[in-house]
């Protein structure tokens, strides 16, 4: 008996810490369920469908390990909502980021640090941004950006376990309301937890889970740091992905916000699809396979940056 509970033992702890160490598509496929369950109504900013997923991402930060900074994982702020054209009043709801770091262990690299980050926030009912014409139902953002959110907890708890390698310090930001026009971006870097001088490169994933059959991964702003072009299509080959790379062609997403004032940005994303902004975007798409080739690639990008004493800096593309 005593035998069999060692073994017992023995299993579960190796699981424990494969799942751990391991990106999978099992947590990916559950991370998007939640996020897009029907109980958290396409994860519209403020009220109790808000809270629900702040509470979730908070909750998966701090088990996997995330240091949260001296005033807790949520950042706070006020959103002023898209509204429908002819309507003058926007109404301002409270929601937030939630932020995480993971502190490098070189005594003069840890003050530099890699972002990683994706908005975990969708259109709810629909709203002047939906493509649809179905009024009131839910669109549930399983691409956008569901799968971003996915990997930026799958990539973090990843980069946790390999903790003892990090030079540089890694910083993990789930932002808020994107959809209503960057807010959650904005407001960080009007207000960073770090100083803004001491980000190194900004990596924002936004619809990284329709990879297609030729394996693209597309990415802008791949110029904005030392051989960043190169480098970023030399490691996506030989992972077996087809990186797309563009040393400008910022984009329009969270990474946007860092660019402006003047950090390094990758804006990675696997293309668009007709489900865009519409009730269908739903977890049956998602390419698993392809999402975990994809969260192997940036864990890879930011691993080989964050563990690497090379100088990053910031090259303008406009």
């Amino acid at each position: 008996m005593k035998k069999i509970l060692l073994v017992l033992l023995l299993t579960t702890n190796c699981f424990s810490l494969f799942s751990q160490s391991e990106i999978t598509e099992n947590e990916i496929k559950e991370h998007i369920r939640f996020l897009t369950s029907e109980k958290n109504a396409g994860r519209y900013p403020g009220g109790k469908e808000n809270k629900r997923v702040v509470k979730y991402l908070r909750k998966e930060f701090k088990a996997m390990g995330l240091e949260a900074f001296n005033k807790g994982y949520k950042q706070v702020f006020d959103a002023s909502l898209r509204v429908e054209k002819g309507v003058k009043e926007k109404p301002v709801v409270t929601t937030c980021n939630v932020v995480g770091f993971i502190e490098g262990n070189d005594p003069e690299l840890k003050n530099e640090y890699i972002v990683l980050g994706a908005h975990y926030d969708h259109l709810g009912l629909g709203g002047p941004s939906s493509k649809s014409d179905k009024k009131n139902a839910i669109h549930f953002g399983a691409d956008d950006n569901a799968s971003g959110t996915a990997a930026l907890l799958e990539i973090a708890e990843k980069l946790v376990s390999q903790k003892e390698q990090l030079k540089r310090s890694v910083l993990f930001i789930a932002f808020g309301a994107e959809e209503q026009g960057l807010l959650g971006s904005k407001y960080f870097v009007e207000h960073p937890t770090v100083p803004l001088s001491q980000i190194k490169l900004m990596i924002n994933m936004d619809m990284v889970g329709r990879m297609n059959a030729k394996k693209h991964v597309y990415m802008g702003g791949a110029g904005t740091f030392p051989g960043g072009v190169e480098f970023m299509k030399t490691l996506g080959e030989s992972l077996g992905v087809n990186p797309i790379v563009h040393a400008g062609s910022v984009g329009g997403s969270d990474h946007v916000s860092f660019y402006r004032k003047g950090v390094s940005v990758l804006g990675m994303h696997t293309g668009g699809h007709p489900q865009y902004h519409t009730p269908e975007d739903t977890l049956d798409l998602i390419n698993l396979p392809g999402e975990k080739q994809v969260c192997e690639y940036i864990f890879q990008t930011i691993l080989k940056k964050a563990t690497s004493p090379e100088d990053l800096h910031f090259i303008n593309q406009d």
